[in-house]
């Protein structure tokens, strides 16, 4: 077994605090990776918390995992040693059923097995990437381009893809009008991505102070939801809103916003349930829908095209130390817009 250190919360109540643990070997078609930097998501905090679901602890949370290649098993042919590599949420999958034959392994109809917090296919615990090492199958390691800088790069693997998959599958671009309901971590990717592909794009923020930099990051529009008058100018304008807010919101507020046949689309999870009056959908043949994270397939398109088009998060470098009271200061959205923890502090 390999020795691994990382950050862990031994329960619900209990902060992260450092912990020792064992990786398993290399394998045939393993890929060991030393972790550079792993980003902070706040699906982290939501899971330490037991806030989904009961969790398996002690849990090492952290998906979005980006570092060097230091050993490749015998039968391993993408990956050499000192590659830049990334790992997202997901780590393995059933690869034959129709979902992960497409390339969405994400939906695998067996489930997938995520990157912490989740049992393997041989019944181990998954640990993830508040680590100084990570063992993963060939399969799900994805390839980093040295022209984008390292840190910056690792929230692609979460952030980067659960916007950019939804945007790409709607066929979002030039032509349409697109709103970014919360510029938070994942909400600041949704408008690089939808400027980039071409569409016109709106934030939609309770925060007036966010104007200057929604407009910095290439957003075309601002509109304080919490201003009646600037609300009205737009119901019923928009194609698409790509909803990136895990608080609970007014869910039938927003899609009186959409013009006849637009769709919402869920990426942010809140805690509770929707609550959805049926006349929101009826009224103008509107559609409600979700997106997960991308497939592997997807994601390296992703990381291709962030790396032909310059395109990274912006982020806040942190040491392991003060994990704590970054969760803190991102409840309070005191965030531009992704701390990256720099695996060097661990």
């Amino acid at each position: 077994m390999i020795q691994a250190k990382a950050y862990a919360a031994q329960n619900p109540e209990t902060d992260l605090a450092p912990w020792d643990f064992e990786r398993r070997e290399v394998g045939p078609h393993d890929v060991q990776l030393e972790i550079l930097f792993c980003g902070v998501c706040h699906s982290d905090l939501h899971q330490i918390k037991n806030e989904w679901f009961s969790g398996i602890f002690p849990m090492v949370p952290g998906h979005e995992i980006v570092g060097k290649v230091i050993k490749v098993g015998d039968h391993v042919k993408k990956f050499n040693s000192g590659d830049l590599a990334g790992v997202g949420c997901m780590v393995d999958s059933c690869q034959v059923c129709e979902n992960c034959k497409d390339g969405l392994e994400q939906y695998c109809l067996e489930g997938n097995t995520q990157t912490y917090n989740n049992k393997g296919r041989d019944g181990v615990p998954t640990y993830g990437g508040y680590s100084n090492t990570i063992v993963v199958r060939e399969e799900f390691v994805l390839h980093i381009s040295d022209k984008l800088p390292l840190a910056a790069t690792a929230p692609l693997l979460c952030a980067g893809i659960t916007t950019y998959s939804p945007l790409r599958h709607w066929k979002v671009g030039k032509g349409h009008k697109l709103a970014i309901l919360g510029l938070g971590g994942l909400g600041h990717m949704g408008v690089k991505f939808g400027a980039a592909f071409g569409a016109e794009v709106t934030v939609l923020s309770t925060s007036p102070s966010k104007e200057a930099e929604a407009k910095a990051l290439g957003a075309h529009h601002f509109v304080v939801t919490s201003d009646p008058e600037q609300l009205k100018a737009v119901t019923g304008s928009f194609d698409f809103i790509l909803d990136t807010v895990s608080a609970e919101h007014d869910m039938n507020l927003y899609l009186s916003l959409l013009r006849t046949n637009g769709t919402l689309i869920g990426v942010g999870v809140p805690s509770q349930p929707y609550s959805v009056h049926p006349f929101s959908l009826l009224a103008g043949r509107k559609s409600m829908a979700g997106s997960g994270i991308g497939g592997i397939p997807e994601t390296q398109e992703m990381l291709d095209f962030c790396a032909e088009h310059n395109i990274v998060s912006d982020i806040e470098i942190i040491d392991i130390k003060d994990i704590t009271a970054s969760y803190a200061r991102m409840l309070k959205g005191d965030v531009r817009y992704r701390f990256v923890i720099d695996m060097a502090t661990l």
